[in-house]
């Protein structure tokens, strides 16, 4: 059984989100977690909520065990940029774009590994 958790627009850059998420890719959710917990990137704080999250689905819509959960897919999608300008010198304009990202995770159950 599969269990799918997602957060939509944080204001992380896809490309530093998919460093932290390329770290638990494939490990138990518990594990995962406790990686997270002392990753020191700004994306881990997100990504620990996340997979907390899709623990918790898992126990509470589909009376699956957390301790079970393994992660099957992970990943870090691009969302809406904000643009902005900043003004530069002898009248030019300097674009500023504010990336965020999608993170998505799937989790199934297996039996200990």
């Amino acid at each position: 059984m599969e269990v799918r958790a997602s957060v939509r627009r944080v204001r992380i850059s896809p490309r530093k989100a998919r460093l932290v998420v390329d770290l638990v890719r494939g490990k138990k959710v518990t594990d995962a977690i406790q990686i997270m917990r002392f990753t020191p990137n700004k994306a881990a704080h997100d990504i620990e909520k996340l997979l907390r999250s899709v623990s918790a689905n898992a126990e509470n819509n589909y009376d699956l065990d957390p301790e079970e959960l393994w992660i099957k897919a992970i990943y870090a999608d691009d969302a809406p940029q904000i643009r902005r300008f900043k003004p530069k010198a002898r009248g030019r304009v300097g674009r500023i774009i504010r990336r965020s990202c999608h993170i998505t995770v799937i989790a199934e159950e297996r039996e200990g590994r």
